[in-house]
């Protein structure tokens, strides 16, 4: 049982956490995520294994007992609900808390299907927009997400509590840039959502592999060099909203084109 509050565990974890976090998670190739539906998730990717530890209190460890998880497949600590706060950024902490590994996929070993959709988040900044997407895209059967260099950290502790632990189910891919997404996938198509896009999404077939890239909250794609084949997309909207918030913008288009591919098949 870890009961001092000058414990390692600590400072292990908030180094993790922390607003300069960033760099560590890169370094040690770690990251912390919260409650027990990650650990759900994980069992049900079979990723048991991607965790290093998880910390429990007694209550933590009740509550996984109950929903009958096998915690001799883990690495755990006791902690007690002081050090479980300390560790916590929760305001009120599930008392389930671990250390996981942040996976290394390569492009190259990207099994697509003729049809599969991979999002490119070119600078997104906020990190509940990153997490929902995420989770849509797992949700909605994308194939990987891609972020741009410049876009939020994707295993920052905010991103993490959004996806209730989508990280598992597909592959993500960060700091790429477009070009070396061309690189190293050829024939790719490219999509992008605009207010003024030619092409209603209702009216888009997916006719390969396609990339369905997304632009930063502000600025949109000003910035990006695009392909020149990229078609430009539009949601139609009988309302009177001007726009929708990215994440909501997202998961619409990749719903109408995941639901028109299920129907060809």
């Amino acid at each position: 049982m870890i009961e001092s509050l000058h414990s390692p565990h600590i400072a292990r974890v908030k180094a993790l956490i922390s607003s300069k976090g960033a760099k560590e998670r890169r370094e040690s190739a770690r990251y912390v995520a919260e409650g027990a539906q990650f650990v759900r998730e994980a069992i049900k990717a079979k990723a048991i294994d991607q965790i290093d530890v998880l910390y429990l209190t007694a209550n933590g460890r009740a509550r996984l007992e109950n929903d009958k998880i096998d915690l001799s497949k883990f690495k755990c600590e006791d902690v007690t609900d002081p050090v479980m706060k300390a560790m916590s950024e929760t305001i009120s902490p599930q008392g389930i808390l671990a250390i996981c590994k942040i996976p290394n996929p390569n492009l190259e070993n990207l099994k697509l299907s003729g049809q599969s959709i991979l999002l490119y988040l070119h600078e997104i900044q906020d990190p509940g927009n990153a997490g929902t997407i995420l989770r849509s895209a797992d949700a909605l059967g994308a194939t990987a997400v891609i972020t741009s260099p410049g876009s939020v950290d994707m295993y920052s502790p905010k991103v993490v509590r959004s996806t209730a632990g989508s990280h598992w189910h597909l592959p993500i891919f960060e700091r790429i840039s477009l070009e070396l997404l061309q690189d190293a996938i050829p024939k790719l198509n490219f999509a992008t959502l605009s207010a003024d896009g030619k092409k209603s999404i209702r009216d888009y077939q997916v006719t390969g592999n396609t990339v369905l890239i997304f632009g930063n909250e502000a600025r949109g794609l000003a910035d990006l060099k695009l392909p020149t084949s990229a078609d430009a997309l539009s949601i139609s909207m009988a309302g009177n909203a001007e726009s929708l918030n990215l994440s909501a913008a997202a998961s619409i288009v990749l719903y109408e084109l995941t639901a028109k591919i299920a129907d060809d098949k």
